[in-house]
């Protein structure tokens, strides 16, 4: 039977540097096999999280240098696990090549995290995906993005004609992110990820842009999701901007809520399932605000990693926004209508959504999406 443990209450603490330890060697060994793109990712984003957060300075905030210690103290040992992946990294990549972003990823923040190995090997691996016109395989601009970012980490430039221009037209595009779209909310964060270097240097975002993240970021908090908004409020950090207060506390008690099951040998569907992205994005962003990251007790062997229940309100405030049909979208006229129905707990996450928010009105205009498309002006398409 599994068991549940909780933290941050454990009269057994083990040091950080065990904890994280315990983490890798849970990742790398207990939940897929090395031929499963859920290794490479998982192992990817780990870490990812520690290279980028012990080493980013300036607009990351305070937290960077606690990891940064940390970092040192991870090498060689808690590393030890990927090792072999490290070392058999070359025939991974020729096979898998349509995985050369995790591979590359991980190869990196081994190397730049201090495990000793090949010589260069992730240089030489950037030299084969240019070689190979990887990046020129790409549909998305979001995926060349990151493409560029992990090549230059290597001193490498490849030719991406425009990136730039249409990276920030996305994310100043305020208004589609008024809108719930998950896919298009973690592209905005990702694309502040990679133009920052993950908080390095300045994205070069516009206030437009800052205004689009701070609208996602209220979705989020709306529907309670830990896992987005640790990313957004991660990103408006790295934009040299203070996320809401309301959001950042509410993501530090969920984060305190958080279990670890002691999964034995836990079956891969179930992982797939599990919470491990929203416990890592979340502890990301515990360690740039100064707050206690990775202390949790982690135990040794697989895991499974399960968020506190949550209940948020974004379902229940579009439906009642979708039966406003024609009328005004001012929030002041209409919040009596709309707040009716709700219980006495999701009319009091309602009353702090709007405190996280200065322009919770004009918000709320765009989330509306008032009338139809007969009275919207649009063109048609000449396809004589």
């Amino acid at each position: 039977m599994a068991q549940i443990l909780k933290f941050p209450n454990s009269r057994l603490p083990l040091r950080r540097v065990d904890n994280l330890s315990h983490l890798i060697s849970a990742l790398s060994k207990h939940r897929h096999s090395r031929e499963d793109v859920y290794w490479l990712k998982e192992n990817a984003e780990l870490l990812n999280v520690l290279e980028c957060t012990g080493e980013s300075t300036g607009a990351t905030g305070a937290g960077a240098g606690d990891l940064s210690e940390l970092a040192a103290e991870l090498c060689p040992d808690a590393l030890a696990p990927l090792r072999s992946f490290y070392k058999d990294a070359d025939r991974h990549l020729c096979f898998f090549r349509q995985y050369y972003r995790f591979i590359l990823s991980i190869c990196m923040d081994l190397e730049d995290l201090g495990l000793a190995g090949t010589p260069g090997r992730g240089e030489d691996l950037a030299h084969w995906v240019m070689q190979q016109d990887l990046p020129g395989h790409e549909l998305s601009d979001l995926q060349r993005a990151e493409a560029r970012r992990l090549l230059a980490r290597r001193g490498l430039v490849g030719d991406f004609p425009g990136l730039d221009d249409r990276l920030h037209g996305f994310v100043d595009n305020t208004a589609q992110f008024a809108v719930p779209n998950r896919k298009a909310a973690y592209e905005l964060t990702h694309i502040v990820f990679y133009l920052s270097d993950y908080g390095r240097r300045d994205p070069g975002l516009s206030a437009t842009a800052v205004h689009s993240l701070n609208h996602v970021g209220l979705l989020a908090f709306l529907d309670q999701d830990a896992d987005l908004l640790s990313e957004v409020c991660v990103s408006l950090r790295y934009c040299s901007e203070m996320p809401s207060k309301v959001w950042e506390d509410w993501l530090q008690l969920h984060h305190q809520g958080f279990a670890l099951i002691e999964a034995g040998r836990a079956g891969a569907p179930a992982l797939h399932r599990d919470d491990y992205h929203m416990f890592l994005v979340s502890s990301w962003h515990q360690a740039l605000t100064g707050e206690a990251s990775f202390h949790q007790r982690v135990p040794t062997g697989a895991l499974r990693f399960q968020r506190p229940a949550r209940q948020g309100i974004l379902h229940h405030l579009s439906h009642a926004a979708y039966q406003l049909e024609g009328r005004s979208g001012d929030w002041q006229k209409l919040r009596p209508q709309i707040s009716d129905g709700f219980s006495e707990g999701d009319y009091r996450l309602l009353c702090e959504a709007e405190k996280s928010f200065d322009r919770f009105g004009t918000f709320f205009d765009g989330f509306a999406r008032r009338g139809t498309i007969q009275q919207q002006p649009f063109m048609r398409v000449n396809n004589g």
